[in-house]
């Protein structure tokens, strides 16, 4: 299977029908010397994406500002306040009070976009599924991964 559609494929099963689209077409695949297998996805020189030995996807906040155009791919996407935003653009754990809208496709253990005034400050592991973000009000519900480390990193 051509590798670009293998990538368009996993998007499209973990995000949601027609999210691949807004992949960008000048990527560049980057393979794993050992097992041959597709390593990371880059755009120029900025990472995409990794892909896991799961079969999942981790993204990085570029790239999910790039598929914030889904309207399908937002239902993976979680918001916060104000008071939790620098914590999380420094790399702290979302905790379940500080969210003010969640997608309903967050599933545990799944990437979950974390933004704030429709922009993606930070990218992580939910802990909690969707019904349970919207339901608790303590504990943490998505452990960051990846985030903007309060600098606007071409986003």
């Amino acid at each position: 299977m051509d590798s670009i559609l293998k990538i368009k494929h996993t998007l499209d099963a973990l995000f949601g029908h027609g999210v691949s689209k807004y992949l960008p077409k000048d990527v560049k695949i980057t393979y794993s010397k050992n097992t041959g297998r597709i390593k990371h996805v880059h755009q120029n020189d900025t990472l995409l994406c990794t892909l896991r030995t799961d079969g999942g996807l981790a993204i990085t906040p570029f790239f999910a500002q790039i598929l914030l155009k889904s309207k399908k791919f937002r239902e993976n996407c979680l918001e916060i306040d104000d008071e939790s935003k620098t914590f999380v653009q420094e790399g702290s754990s979302v905790f379940c009070k500080h969210v003010t809208w969640c997608g309903k496709n967050i599933l545990i253990g799944g990437d979950v976009p974390v933004l704030y005034d429709n922009k993606v400050i930070a990218v992580g592991k939910a802990v909690l599924s969707t019904r349970m973000i919207r339901s608790f009000k303590k504990g943490v519900a998505v452990k960051i991964r990846d985030s903007l480390k309060s600098t606007n990193s071409g986003v």
